[in-house]
């Protein structure tokens, strides 16, 4: 399996990624969890960090997710310590933050970089310019929202102050649903 995974990992970095399907991360649970599980479905990626100002935005994740989840929508998140060191816990006390303080329902992958030296090839692709021309760009803060249609290529991106359940972003989900 890690031969595998290794192989993939190689051949999207080197010839570049032409969806998000192609790749894989670990859950929260640090299980692997291929985001080509979630293939046909319209996805909300956020960098998320538990100590930010942005933090509250949680209750607006949840509420789009519940929202609109039966159509078709997945919310994932994406904890992130790369601003201001706003995300220092480990995966199971991130875990335990969400579901006790927000209810967070929605999947939750393990601690990545979004930005820097090692940041992980999925924010790699994301904030490629030349692979997203209208959405890339390097992340600046926790809470950048990306949604991705159901081919599994980005068609929007919100960056922080931008409420996940603001009109913005619920048409643009609604858009992408139909």
């Amino acid at each position: 399996m890690k031969r595998l995974l290794f192989a993939v990992f190689f051949c999207v970095c080197l010839f570049g990624a032409s969806s998000l399907y192609e790749f894989s991360l670990n859950s929260i649970d640090g299980q692997p969890a291929p985001l080509g599980a979630y293939k046909g479905k319209v996805l909300l990626l956020v960098n998320v960090a538990s100590k930010c100002g942005f933090t509250p935005q949680y209750k607006g994740l949840e509420a789009v997710y519940e929202k609109y989840k039966d159509q078709g929508l997945v919310v994932i998140g994406f904890p992130a310590n790369n601003f201001l060191s706003q995300e220092p816990g480990t995966n199971e006390e991130i875990k335990t933050f969400c579901s006790r303080t927000y209810n967070v329902t929605f999947p939750m992958y393990s601690k990545i970089s979004v930005k820097g030296d090692d940041k992980a090839p999925l924010y790699q692709y994301l904030t490629d310019s030349t692979a997203n021309p209208t959405t890339g760009g390097e992340i600046k803060w926790n809470f950048t929202k990306f949604l991705v249609g159901r081919d599994g290529k980005v068609i929007a991106r919100f960056e922080p102050k931008v409420d996940p359940a603001s009109p913005d972003v619920t048409s643009a989900i609604e858009k992408a649903l139909k």
